[in-house]
């Protein structure tokens, strides 16, 4: 069971008096977090790697530390196969990049991603001329295996999938979309920027070959995020960038990359930000994932009853709170989505997002809806008693 009332000293923006609704968007970051990074710059801000001097070694070594943290968080087998890039959509670049595509190859994704696991691919199309086919699920965001196996096979070279909608908070089965894709010999990248904040996560269990998140959706800094990459794809992945910290030798006519991650981390990293979200890890570690995602259940399970019962208004995803994390889209009758995240804003100081939430194949071929959605998202330190004045805001600016 959370401890709610110590996990909420631990965020004092909370005590401004706003119900923080946009945690999809992204997180509050609690003290423990901002201090690790104040830490950095008080006691040892100096470059990592390649200095001998102490503040070097000192911050080489958070630094280091932080990609342990991080990959025992996720489940991934060491350190070396979680670099640090600066957000989920940078992760999924460099996989494309990475990775040889052709013309008569497939790219297999599904309509509910998130831009930068949609438009990604369709820019790889463009550019090989291989072909993308996407899988669609029902309205409330249930997938159905068979049209994956109908579109997986022997061509289909990648398979991009989300772990959780960022708009219906849906849970989508990658384990078993792994086992399907991996039959045909396809790799698998996951986006895990809504499931890594909010489900417990293994990617040795799931099998996929890729996984990107970030860090400010999960207590963590801005600025950084982290990309998984499988064993057996480690050097095979070309580097979105290379150059200082990326090599192991350099020649006049040639150039080694050093060992992973270092390879993928070109430039000087955002240190601070890295070594935030490892305390962030830390901080999750502490409360329990599965405490995380218990507390996700119960209060969507409200959000979704107390909607259901005010006239006018419009739930899109899972009816069913198992099926979801903390994400909640709805619409009020015929009001635009801007029109009553502003009133919830300045009449309840109620914060929430709007619009089509980067996912507009989602709005127009699911729901026929460009003009998007309310989205209301909760993390670990909202509360119930927030839930039920949201509701009360929602009925009122419905009624």
């Amino acid at each position: 069971m959370l401890d709610l009332d110590a996990i909420r000293r631990d965020f004092p923006i909370l005590e401004k008096g706003v119900i923080y609704f946009d945690n999809a968007a992204s997180s509050l970051t609690p003290e423990q977090v901002v201090l690790k990074e104040m830490e950095f710059y008080r006691e040892y801000r100096a470059n990592v790697e390649r200095g001998v001097h102490r503040f070097s070694q000192m911050a080489s070594e958070e630094y280091e530390g932080a990609h342990e943290v991080v990959a025992d968080f996720i489940g991934a087998p060491s350190a070396d196969c979680v670099a640090m890039l600066r957000n989920t959509t940078e992760g999924l670049n460099l996989v494309a990049n990475s990775l040889g595509f052709e013309e008569g190859g497939k790219i297999v994704t599904t309509v509910i991603e998130h831009h930068s696991n949609f438009i990604t691919w369709l820019r790889v199309a463009r550019r090989s001329g291989c072909s993308v086919e996407v899988v669609r699920p029902d309205r409330e965001g249930r997938f159905d295996m068979a049209d994956f196996e109908a579109a997986i096979d022997d061509s289909t070279r990648l398979v991009a999938v989300t772990r959780v909608s960022n708009v219906l908070g849906c849970k989508v089965p990658v384990k078993e979309i792994v086992s399907l894709a991996h039959e045909h010999g396809a790799l698998v990248v996951e986006d895990g920027a809504q499931g890594v904040p909010h489900l417990p996560t293994d990617v040795m269990d799931s099998g996929v070959d890729f996984m990107a998140f970030s860090g400010h959706k999960m207590l963590g800094p801005t600025g950084v995020g982290g990309l998984y990459i499988c064993e057996e794809e480690l050097y095979k992945t070309e580097p979105l960038s290379i150059g200082g910290g990326t090599i192991s030798d350099v020649s006049l006519d040639g150039y080694e990359l050093a060992v992973a991650p270092l390879r993928f981390e070109a430039g000087t990293p955002a240190i601070a930000q890295v070594i935030g979200l490892g305390e962030a890890c830390r901080y999750l570690d502490r409360v329990g994932m599965g405490e995380v995602e218990v507390w996700d259940e119960k209060l969507s399970a409200r959000i979704v009853e107390g909607l259901l019962e005010i006239d006018g208004v419009e739930i899109y995803g899972p009816s069913e709170p198992r099926d979801r994390v903390g994400i909640v889209s709805f619409n009020v009758g015929e009001m635009n989505s801007h029109d009553v995240a502003l009133s919830l804003d300045t009449e309840y100081d109620i914060a929430v997002r709007s619009g089509h939430h980067c996912a507009l194949p989602l709005m127009k071929e699911l729901f026929k809806l460009p003009e998007g959605t309310v989205r209301a998202s909760i993390y670990l330190y909202n509360t119930l008693d927030e839930v039920e004045r949201f509701l009360g805001g929602v009925e009122d600016v419905a009624g």
